[in-house]
């Protein structure tokens, strides 16, 4: 059983797989701090100085016993751009793959070329008919 799940987990799709998970979520951390570090803050000076991270709606304040019940819609835009940024480039990048791979599919089959020798018996060839 061991020797099983060792051939399931080395074989290229489970590693490959992996790879992207690790990688796309790496990916997601950059694409985060880039809107909320980058993004945002020009938004929210046009918006008139709002940080996003402070746009929330209180449904209950904050009492000496229970904490504020809140509703934080600014994150919630926060990471709707982020989904929206990440959507995009990875759609750019699969519509990069594809063209390569059609350009490659473009590319003419070269004939091979024909050695001395099959042309030499191709004239004999002719020649016999004639």
């Amino acid at each position: 059983m061991l020797k099983e799940f060792k051939a399931f987990a080395m074989r290229g799709n489970v590693v490959d797989l992996a790879v992207a998970v690790i990688i796309g979520g790496a990916f997601g951390k950059i694409v985060a701090s880039f809107i909320s570090n980058v993004v945002m803050p020009p938004i929210g000076l046009l918006l008139g100085g709002v940080d996003f991270k402070d746009l929330v709606i209180v449904l209950k304040d904050a009492t000496e016993t229970d904490i504020a019940v809140s509703i934080n819609y600014g994150i919630f835009i926060g990471v709707v751009l982020d989904f929206l940024i990440i959507a995009f480039i990875i759609f750019m990048a699969i519509k990069g793959i594809n063209s390569l791979k059609k350009k490659e599919e473009v590319k003419p089959v070269e004939a091979p070329k024909i050695s001395e020798d099959i042309l030499l018996l191709r004239e004999i060839r002719d020649l016999l008919q004639k």
